[in-house]
């Protein structure tokens, strides 16, 4: 079945804002799709799908452009069609287009040279292979430039996970038990979740199964006061919150209002009521100088860059500079330093990112080890055997979607000498 003839025109205008890179592409997308109602849901997802897939090989892309006709950015919207949707499926073309597509078609890209394959802006690429080589970058790059499977969580306050698999299954949504998180789920094909009654019942919430592994190295204990120092939205909050049973005192902090509010909603789903949201100027605010040396257990999922969440968000690596990346560190080792202060002596303290660079992973923790003599880094190998997660990890917990099939991700705990 062909798509509307207005779907070519759509998704060229809607590439043409998204290219600026002003901002997230989805916010974008959300936005073009609110001011154009007309667009059906069938329309919808074939743009939607066709920008991301410019977003993931625009290098590649650019590069076959180059050899067609007419405007740019409708060829780039053409090739992006065809990748998701087929040539087929694309209404109004010339013959000239339609020949130019199957030509393309035919291209076997594990022949183009590493950078097209790759698909990362040189500067991202070349730290990557001065650090793991070109095989490994590839291979790295390949699985960042596929879509990610959906990651729930089974909130443990109020559901089981075989119970869980059993209903969505039942609803006949392919699903299977995440090998590393005890709570995780799988799924393969993406569901209209917020329809299902496990959803809005709060027995399941939206979670890649990395992040759900934060809550488990910081293994809180019932009745214990934890402060999550970069909240967001909340996700890794209410698996802290389901850990700790309901009991004991758990801190939301974040510096922006707008994130916290996410976390409303998901709040009022999970049945939780030790949960305390609160708004923070900085890392320094009166609300943390007051908790200093108190808390048990504190959480830094720091802001980042974000190259580890690729796979649903290939917009990131083309808004990120080295540039941006250098002003993140010095925020990163502010937070840090800021955090650490609220854990009590004996206290646990897990700084993680999204991120795969060595400047915002392995470096901020040696320059926090360095100034801070009064921590002690865990093996995360450690770590992981008391919490009985079957993975294999040295100093650090360090996640990729090619090996482990969860988005990029560091962590690395941190224990206040008593």
């Amino acid at each position: 079945m062909r798509l509307h003839p207005a779907v070519v025109g759509a998704t060229e205008e809607a590439l043409r804002e998204i290219l600026r890179f002003t901002g997230p592409a989805d916010v974008i997308l959300s936005r073009y799709f609110r001011e154009n109602p007309k667009l059906g849901s069938r329309e919808r997802g074939a743009i939607a799908e066709a920008v991301y897939a410019v977003l993931r090989y625009k290098l590649a892309f650019a590069s076959f452009a180059e050899s067609g006709s007419g405007p740019a950015m409708r060829r780039l919207a053409l090739l992006g069609l065809a990748d998701a949707a087929g040539v087929d499926a694309i209404a109004g073309l010339s013959e000239q287009e339609t020949e130019w597509l199957n030509r393309i078609a035919q291209i076997d890209r594990s022949t183009l040279p590493a950078t097209l394959r790759a698909n990362l802006p040189p500067w991202l690429y070349e730290r990557l292979v001065s650090r793991l080589g070109e095989a490994e970058t590839l291979a790295l790059a390949d699985a960042l430039n596929r879509l990610a499977p959906l990651d729930l969580r089974v909130n443990s306050m109020k559901a089981r996970r075989e119970d869980v698999l059993a209903q969505l299954a039942h609803a006949g949504i392919v699903c299977e038990a995440t090998p590393y998180a005890p709570l995780g789920i799988r799924v393969w094909k993406k569901p209209a979740l917020q329809n299902l009654p496990l959803f809005k019942d709060g027995a399941i919430e939206v979670q890649d199964e990395g992040s759900q592994l934060l809550a488990q190295i910081l293994a809180p204990k019932r009745g214990e006061m934890i402060a999550d120092f970069c909240a967001g939205a909340g996700g890794k909050t209410l698996a802290l919150g389901a850990l700790m049973r309901n009991t004991g005192r758990l801190y939301a902090f974040d510096v922006s209002e707008k994130r916290l509010a996410k976390l409303k909603p998901r709040l009022a789903r999970s049945g939780l009521s030790n949960v305390h949201p609160g708004v923070i100027a900085h890392e320094n605010d009166v609300k943390v100088k007051r908790l200093a040396g108190k808390i048990d257990r504190v959480l830094v999922d720091a802001p980042c860059s974000g190259l580890g969440t690729l796979r649903r968000n290939p917009d990131m690596k083309w808004r990120q500079t080295p540039e941006s990346v250098a002003e993140l560190h010095d925020k990163q080792v502010s937070i840090l330093n800021g955090a650490a202060r609220l854990v009590k002596p004996g206290g646990r303290l897990v700084y993680a990112t999204c991120s795969l660079l060595e400047e915002e992973n392995e470096a901020i923790v040696a320059q926090f080890a360095e100034s801070h003599k009064d921590f002690v880094l865990r093996p995360m190998g450690e770590i992981l055997a008391e919490q009985k997660i079957p993975l294999e990890m040295g100093d650090y917990l360090k996640m990729s979607p090619q090996t482990h099939q969860t988005d990029g991700f560091f962590a690395a705990v941190f224990e206040r000498v008593k």
